[in-house]
């Protein structure tokens, strides 16, 4: 992997990040997007590829429970094709079913308060599919370099 990976939950009002530098396997929550626009939230982006020198970022893709392609991925499929036309990086889409439910049982399991989940369930939403990615692609090249 060259550069870093930005993990991204999009979102109507709120947009979670996540990061894996550049030579570790660990996704890490890292900030939420407020939205206020679409060409506003393409600029924070493309700020924090930058920042982090990214050279990939993965964006959720909101499958059915069953894993197919529903209304809401069709939707995300075009929003995402909009910013993938204005970024410097590749998109790829990853399966996030159950994202931000796993976000919040974890947050509840920490006994964190309401107040603090809503600040931090996006980041960590966007950190279990830059996570889910990044397991699947560590597991594919070992098991491709073993064939």
């Amino acid at each position: 992997m060259s550069g870093a990976l930005l993990g991204i939950d999009l979102g109507e009002k709120r947009i979670g990040i996540s990061v894996v530098q550049a030579g570790t396997t660990i996704a890490f929550p890292l900030t939420t997007i407020r939205v206020k626009g679409r060409e506003q939230v393409l600029n924070e982006i493309k700020k924090l590829i930058l920042a982090h020198k990214a050279g990939k970022i993965v964006i959720g893709l909101p499958k059915t429970l069953k894993g197919e392609i529903g209304i809401a991925a069709e939707k995300r499929i075009k929003e995402v094709e909009w910013y993938q036309a204005r970024l410097s990086v590749p998109v790829v889409l990853w399966d996030e079913r159950l994202s931000s439910k796993e976000a919040e049982r974890v947050l509840l399991d920490a006994d964190v308060s309401r107040e603090r989940r809503k600040e931090v369930i996006d980041q960590l939403a966007a950190q279990r599919i830059l996570q889910g990615y990044v397991d699947h692609a560590a597991a594919h090249s070992l098991r491709e370099g073993n064939s």
